[in-house]
């Protein structure tokens, strides 16, 4: 199930609001209950309405009202005046990551610092030292987090993306004379972050899908760039691109369109190696046509199988092609479960049994709960509790004989490398997922042996989110990779492929790394509520990019052999 589009805005406005009125010295319990307000909306699995918002759990009437005016006009009047009152700068300051909204207004009332650019200059240029607030370490880790922050410019995760080429491809097809309208480029590649969202169409009259782009009221500056192309920029998010081609080149300019540069080049030198050419319009021995209408025609011309797009990255896939041994890369259909879920028990948003529900319907046939273990403090969590949810799930195993329910933990490695619980209780749970939590700035040298510490207890199963990262707000943490995978294939531990598309965790590039030293991964959504459980297409292209195959991901195996490897025989 997706998230549905109106909760996904819903949602981002009730955060923007508690952002802005934190920022604006709003009363801190108020900002608490509009974040949980958007966080229990965005999760909630019905489309949110002016007659049920009522309904979903920590919706007030205040709140409903606002909610209300949103849903009739894409807005409500405290947000409006909260956007007037508080500079844009300053808003983009508590992206910073480490960066509170508190901290944000010491810097612009006290320092005149109003975006996070003035900030690196006034660290740089010593302004800051010596104040209070602002020790050394601080300044280190604020000019590190604005870095990051810059770095990542207009880029977005690839939920953001996904869900804008959703929004635009579903509206122009149903534009007068419409054809095929297909994503392109790095969306299409599975890349995990994107600056332009690109989108191939066929029309019968191109100027009517221009048309639709400058109706779409989350698109702004929509320009005609030459008759069938156009651009337009997102209220929050990427660039737009849209080009409408012949149908009779249809596949030899969605091969143009989806890249990479490097992959192209390649195909190219292929074809002027036999004296042809390769544009956008087709495969051309001199003026006479080879392949253009579909892509798999213009691979086959070249004399190779058609290259899943995830792999179009000039890493060897050509030469693959060419030998005939492209991998049989695995897909969403074989994932047999998800190994890391979460309940409002901690900080999901839906319950065990909705969450039990929904991974019914979604066909699996194992599903592990893993609400977070008591090192998480604000998880509130204890052993009890823990045994109370193990109970409930047994009860609702009885009722569900055909998906094997998993009762786990997701444990948190503390700096020393040591988890939560002790063996004999850990040896309870079914699946045991550690992850790093906390202390993200030790250095190489410490993290690497924190997660080589987690590989080697044998009540560990799975890494979870192994570099911590969150795309825009919180950089990676630095390790030896090699030594930390070649730890977790001695050991017979997992590498988490976390789909979250905020964090992406691992990479491609690493689960790739991972992959030459022999690790096995896990393809986990880490839903906090049941549209998360969708997640997993996302882990699925990340492990499409890195050429994982069925047999390398523990949960498309069946559930003898999954739970054969939790049992870690001679562990």
């Amino acid at each position: 199930m997706a998230m549905s589009r109106a909760n996904d805005a819903v949602a981002a406005a009730l955060q923007e609001y508690a952002e802005l009125f934190a920022l604006d010295g709003g009363d801190a319990f108020r900002v608490r209950s509009y974040q949980r307000a958007a966080k229990a909306i965005a999760g909630h699995p019905e489309e949110v309405t002016p007659e049920n918002v009522r309904a979903v759990p920590g919706v007030g009437e205040a709140i409903a009202r606002k909610v209300e005016e949103f849903l009739r006009r894409g807005g409500f009047r405290q947000l409006d005046e909260l956007r007037a009152r508080v500079p844009e700068g300053v808003r983009r300051l508590v992206r910073v990551p480490s960066l509170g909204p508190k901290t944000a207004l010491v810097l612009f009332h006290e320092y005149g610092i109003d975006s996070p650019e003035a900030l690196a200059e006034a660290i740089r240029a010593g302004r800051l030292t010596g104040r209070k607030g602002f020790g050394p370490k601080t300044l280190a880790n604020l000019l590190a987090g604005v870095e990051h922050l810059l770095e990542a410019g207009s880029q977005v995760h690839l939920g953001v993306a996904t869900g804008l080429a959703d929004r635009v491809a579903a509206a122009l097809r149903e534009a007068p004379g419409a054809g095929r309208v297909a994503v392109a480029g790095a969306l299409r590649r599975g890349a995990e972050t994107i600056a332009e969202v690109e989108l191939l169409a066929t029309a019968a009259d191109p100027a009517a899908l221009v048309a639709v782009l400058r109706g779409l009221p989350y698109l702004a500056e929509v320009a005609e760039e030459e008759p069938g192309t156009a651009s337009a920029r997102a209220a929050d998010g990427p660039r737009v691109r849209l080009r409408v081609v012949p149908e009779e080149s249809w596949g030899a300019a969605l091969l143009a369109a989806t890249g990479s540069a490097a992959h192209l080049a390649r195909l190219r030198a292929l074809a002027a190696e036999r004296g042809w050419t390769l544009t956008g319009q087709g495969l051309y021995d001199g003026g006479r046509p080879l392949a253009a209408a579909t892509e798999e025609e213009v691979y086959a011309a070249l004399g190779m199988p058609w290259v899943p797009p995830e792999l179009r990255e000039d890493a060897g896939e050509v030469e693959a092609a060419l030998r005939g041994g492209l991998p049989r890369l695995v897909t969403l259909e074989d994932l047999r479960g998800d190994l890391h879920t979460h309940t409002d028990l901690t900080d999901g948003v839906a319950s065990l049994e909705e969450m039990v529900a929904a991974a019914a319907r979604r066909g699996h046939a194992y599903y592990a709960v893993t609400d977070h273990a008591p090192d998480l403090v604000m998880q509130r969590m204890t052993l009890e509790k823990a045994l109370a949810q193990r109970e409930r799930l047994r009860r609702l195993q009885a009722a569900r004989p055909g998906m094997r329910l998993l009762h786990g933990t997701e444990l948190n490695i503390g700096p020393d490398g040591s988890v939560d619980w002790p063996a004999e209780i850990l040896a309870g749970f079914d699946v045991c997922v550690a992850s790093v939590h906390s202390h993200f700035t030790q250095s190489p040298a410490e993290m690497t042996r924190r997660l080589i510490a987690a590989c080697e207890n044998p009540e560990v199963h799975v890494i979870g989110h192994p570099t911590t990262r969150k795309i825009g707000k919180r950089p990676p943490v630095e390790a030896d990779w090699d030594a930390v995978f070649r730890a977790a294939a001695r050991t017979g531990t997992a590498m988490e492929i976390d789909s979250y598309p905020d964090r992406a965790d691992l990479p491609s590039d690493l689960v790739r790394l991972a992959r030459r030293h022999g690790v096995k991964f896990a393809i986990d959504s880490d839903a906090h509520a049941v549209p998360h459980l969708a997640f997993q297409r996302f882990g699925v292209g990340i492990a499409r990019r890195a050429g994982l195959t069925p047999d390398d991901v523990i949960n498309c195996w069946p559930p003898e052999r999954l739970l054969a490897f939790l049992r870690r025989p001679g562990a």
